[in-house]
C-alpha cells in the first residue's frame, strides 16, 4: 500500500508539472494532464480497495520545522472508502475531459486547466489521508482555492466572477469554523495530531464538545451544502466547466460528509447526546426536501443539478443522523445500518451526480446553452448521451433496481426501525423524517421526468437543438463508465455491503453485513429479514423478463411487427414545438401547491397591434422564485457589514500623522500587555 500511495501522489504531481513543460500545444497538454490524472485515479482505486480489506491502517509521518505541523498520513477504512470514491469519479471525469476541454482551445490555457484539475484531485486525496489537524487545514484550504480557480475558468463573464466570489466567501466561512474546531481539540491535547485527539489526556468538557459539534457542522456543512449554507451551489456549479462541476458535486461536497463522520465518530469517540443526532436528522430532512423543491423550479440544467446535490446531501445526513441517535442508546446494530446507508448513498450519489453533470456538459457542448426551454428532440440526435443521462436520472430518482434505490431503501429502513428506541419523541420523529424523505423521492421523480422529457423528447425548440450532434467518443466513454458503476452498485449490493463492515464496525462496535445480506446475499434486509427485505437482482430480472414477455405476447397476438408512420394529431393543425410542454408549464401545479415557500413573482407583458387591441403582437412572460435564504438571512448580514464598514471609514482620514499615532498607541498597548 505504501508503494501505491507514493505512485498515486506522484501521478497527480506529474499531472501538475508536465503540461506546463509543453506550452502552446493544447492538445498535448490535454492528453498529458488528463492521462496522468486517469492513471493516478486507477492507482487510487487500487489503493482504496487495498485499504478497505487491510487488517491495520497504514500510517506514515514526516516531521517539519513548523511547530505542531506534521505531514501525517493515515489510510484507514474510512479514508480508503473516500479515496475509492474520489478515484472512481476522477477516472471517469478524466476520460470525459479529454473531449470536453477541446471547447476551451484558444480561449483559456489548457495547461493551467490541467494543472488545476490534477491539483484538485490531489488535494481531495490528501484531505482524507491527513492525520494532523494543521496539515488537514492546509490541504482543505488548498482544495478550496483550487476549486475556486476552476470555477472562474471563464472569468471574463461577470456572472462567473460573482459566482466565484460567492463561493470563496462561503468556503472561508466554513474554514474559520474548522479552525475553531481543531483549536478546541488542541486546547486539551496541546497537539494537532488526530491520534492525540482520539486519546486525549483529559476529556473535553461537555460545553466544549457541544461547541465542537456545532463548529464542525457549520464548517463541514458549508462545503457539503446543507441548508441554509447551500446558497453557493446553484451559483458555482453552473459557472464551472462541466467536468469540474462533476468533480465538485460528485466528490468535493462529500469531503464535508467525510469530515463530519471523522469528527463525530472518530475524533469524538462516538460519544454524544441524542440531540446531536436529532439535529443532524432535522438538517438532513430540511435539506433533502427544500433541495428538491428548488431544483424543480430551475430551467438552467446545471442549476437544477446543483440543487439536487443539496437534496442528496440531506439524504446522506438522514442515515448518519439515525446512526448517531441509535448509537447514543447503545443500539449498535441499527447505528451501523444507518451509517452504512449514509455511506452507501455517498458513493452512489458520487456516481450518478457526476454522470448527470457530464450529461449536462454534453448538452452544453452540443447546443451551447444550459436552458431547458431551448432543448427538445435531442434523443434522436444524441442517443448515447440520452441513454446515459436516463441511467443517471433513474438512479437519482431512486427507481429500482438502480443504485440510488438501494441506498435510499436502506436509509428508509434505518428510519423505520425507530420503534426500537426508548424515547417516544424519537419514535415519532424518525418516521416523520421518513415521510419527508418519501415526499422528496416523489418530487425528485417529477423533477427528472421534466429534465429528461423536456430535454430529449418531442421536437427541438431552438436552432441549437436542431443542429446538435453526438459528443466525442471520450466524453461518451466517461459517461458510460459511471453509468456502468450505477448499474453495478444497484444490482450487486452483495459485493459492496461486506466492505462497509470495515468502516462502520470500528465506529459502532457492530458488524452487520451478514445480517443485512439475506438469502445468501441475493436480498437486503434491515438487520432482521422478518421486518422487510428486497432483492435488486431479482427486481432487475423481473423487469427484463416482463419486458420480454410483453414483446413476445405482442408478436404472438399481433403477428409480425411492422412499422407504420403517422403524424401526431394536433387538432387539424401542423404539429410545432410551440405545442409542447415547457419546463415552466410542467411544474406549474407544484409551484401553486408550494407557493408559500417559493414566493413566486410572475410578470406578463402584452403588446397589441396598433390596428386593433384585440390582436396580440407580442407577449413576454417572466417567472422568478424568491431567493428566500439570500433575502432574509444573508442580505441583512451583508447590509449590516456594509453599514459598519461605512462608519469605520472615519478612521481612514488620509492623514499620515494620524496613522503614525495609531501605530504609537498600538505599541504602547502591546508593551503594557507584555508587562
Amino acid at each position: 500500500m505504501s508503494t501505491l500511495l507514493v505512485l498515486l501522489l506522484s501521478g497527480y504531481v506529474a499531472g501538475c508539472v508536465l503540461p506546463l513543460c509543453v506550452p502552446h500545444r493544447p492538445r498535448l497538454q490535454n492528453l498529458l494532464a488528463h492521462g496522468l490524472a486517469g492513471t493516478a485515479s486507477l492507482l487510487g482505486i487500487s489503493l482504496g480497495l487495498c485499504g478497505l480489506v487491510a487488517s491495520q491502517p497504514l500510517t506514515r509521518s514526516l516531521s517539519s520545522s513548523i511547530p505542531y505541523l506534521d505531514f501525517a498520513f493515515r489510510l484507514d477504512a474510512l479514508a480508503a472508502f473516500f479515496i475509492l470514491t474520489i478515484s472512481l469519479v476522477g477516472l471517469a471525469v478524466a476520460v470525459y475531459a479529454v473531449g470536453y476541454v477541446t471547447k476551451f482551445y484558444g480561449r483559456t490555457s489548457i495547461g493551467a486547466l490541467g494543472v488545476l484539475f490534477n491539483g484538485f484531485l490531489l488535494s481531495m486525496t490528501l484531505v482524507v489521508l491527513a492525520d494532523n489537524g494543521f496539515f488537514f487545514l492546509i490541504v482543505w484550504e488548498l482544495m478550496s482555492l483550487l476549486s475556486y480557480f476552476l470555477v472562474v475558468t471563464e472569468h471574463e463573464k461577470p456572472d462567473v466572477r460573482y459566482a466565484g466570489l460567492f463561493y470563496l466567501i462561503m468556503t472561508h466561512l466554513g474554514m474559520a469554523c474548522l479552525m475553531l474546531t481543531f483549536c478546541i481539540f488542541f486546547q486539551d491535547t496541546h497537539s494537532f495530531s488526530f491520534e492525540a485527539f482520539r486519546n486525549p489526556h483529559t476529556a473535553l468538557s461537555e460545553g466544549l464538545r457541544t461547541l465542537a459539534f456545532f463548529t464542525a457542522l457549520i464548517g463541514f456543512g458549508t462545503k457539503a451544502g446543507i441548508v441554509p449554507l447551500h446558497v453557493w451551489l446553484p451559483y458555482a456549479h453552473p459557472a464551472a466547466p462541466s467536468h469540474v462541476s462533476a468533480l465538485m458535486s460528485g466528490v468535493m461536497i462529500k469531503m464535508g460528509i467525510y469530515g463530519l463522520v471523522r469528527v463525530y465518530f472518530d475524533l469524538l469517540g462516538g460519544q454524544f447526546p441524542w440531540w446531536w443526532g436529532f439535529i443532524i436528522l432535522v438538517v438532513g430532512a430540511v435539506s433533502a426536501l427544500l433541495g428538491v423543491m428548488y431544483a424543480l423550479m430551475q430551467h438552467d440544467l446545471k442549476s437544477l443539478l446543483g440543487f439536487h446535490s443539496v437534496e442528496n446531501i440531506g439524504i446522506i445526513l438522514l442515515g448518519i443522523g439515525a446512526a448517531m441517535v441509535f448509537h447514543t442508546y447503545g443500539l449498535n446494530e441499527f447505528a451501523a445500518l444507518g451509517l452504512m446507508a449514509g455511506l452507501y448513498h455517498t458513493i452512489n450519489h458520487a456516481a450518478f451526480k457526476a454522470l448527470l453533470f457530464m450529461g449536462a456538459g454534453s448538452l452544453l457542448f452540443a447546443t451551447h446553452t444550459r436552458n431547458l426551454e431551448e432543448y427538445g428532440g435531442l434523443l434522436r440526435r444524441m442517443p448515447w448521451t440520452g441513454f446515459f443521462f436516463l441511467v443517471g436520472a433513474l438512479s437519482i430518482a431512486a427507481l429500482p433496481p438502480t443504485n440510488g434505490f438501494v441506498s435510499e431503501w436502506l436509509v428508509f429502513q434505518s428510519l423505520f426501525v425507530s420503534f426500537k428506541l426508548p424515547s417516544l419523541f424519537l419514535k415519532l420523529m424518525l418516521p416523520l423524517a421518513a415521510a419527508m424523505l418519501a415526499l422528496t423521492g416523489a418530487l425528485a421523480l417529477v423533477c427528472f421526468a421534466k429534465a429528461f422529457g423536456i430535454s430529449f423528447l418531442a421536437q427541438p425548440r431552438s436552432v441549437h437543438a436542431r443542429r446538435a450532434v453526438e459528443v466525442p467518443l471520450s466524453m461518451r466513454g466517461g459517461m458510460g463508465a459511471l453509468a456502468l458503476i450505477c448499474v453495478v452498485l444497484g444490482l450487486g449490493p452483495m459485493l459492496v455491503v461486506p466492505l462497509f463492515d470495515r468502516i462502520t464496525g470500528p465506529f459502532t462496535g457492530a458488524a452487520i453485513s451478514a445480517q443485512v445480506l439475506a438469502l445468501d446475499g441475493w436480498a437486503l434486509a434491515p438487520v432482521k429479514v422478518e421486518f422487510s427485505s428486497i432483492s435488486t437482482p431479482v427486481l432487475g430480472a423481473m423487469l427484463i423478463g416482463l419486458g420480454a414477455l410483453g414483446l413476445l405476447l405482442a408478436v404472438v397476438i399481433g403477428g409480425r411487427l411492422t412499422k407504420r408512420y403517422y403524424k401526431t394529431w394536433a387538432c387539424g393543425l401542423n404539429l410545432t414545438s410551440r405545442m409542447e410542454y415547457t419546463a415552466t408549464g410542467f411544474v406549474q401545479p407544484i409551484k401553486r401547491v408550494f407557493g408559500t415557500i417559493y414566493q413566486p413573482t410572475v410578470k406578463l407583458e402584452t403588446e397589441f397591434l396598433e390596428e386593433s387591441k384585440y390582436f396580440i403582437k407580442h407577449r413576454r412572460f417572466e417567472f422568478h422564485i424568491e431567493p428566500v435564504f439570500e433575502k432574509y438571512l444573508y442580505m441583512p448580514v451583508v447590509t449590516y457589514c456594509l453599514m459598519a464598514a461605512e462608519r469605520f471609514r472615519i478612521i481612514q482620514a488620509g492623514s499620515l500623522h494620524l496613522y503614525l499615532a495609531y501605530i504609537f498607541v498600538t505599541l504602547v498597548v502591546l508593551l503594557l500587555c507584555a508587562v
